[in-house]
């Protein structure tokens, strides 16, 4: 199924700080894993996911470090500070009253 942009947007930022609460992850493997974790339903662009990452990271919300790959490649790989684990819980906050009223309107119906 294909989902409004807008959907996804606005929740992007969710998605990714829970993605490195956590571990540690490389730009390539949040995709992967955002895909696999939802099933498919999410399928995040490098060109979506890296303008969140570099912003996240202006905010401190992200540090990131270079590691070297298995196959000799270097790797940037983010990491949550405390202040992205304080921005994770405020998204987690406005998500679940966002749900719980989109599931009390569709329930009245």
């Amino acid at each position: 199924m294909k989902f409004d942009k807008g959907l996804m947007a606005g929740s992007s930022i969710l998605l990714v700080l829970s993605l490195v609460e956590r571990e540690d992850m490389y730009g390539y493997q949040m995709i992967e894993e955002l895909a696999r974790r939802s099933n498919e339903t999410f399928q995040m662009k490098e060109g979506t996911l890296y303008p969140i990452l570099h912003t996240l990271e202006k905010g401190k919300y992200l540090s990131s470090y270079q590691q070297e790959a298995p196959s000799g490649r270097q790797r940037k790989y983010y990491h949550i500070t405390g202040r992205g684990k304080a921005l994770l819980a405020e998204k987690q906050a406005e998500w679940a009253a966002f749900h719980q009223g989109v599931d009390a309107v569709l329930s009245f119906a």
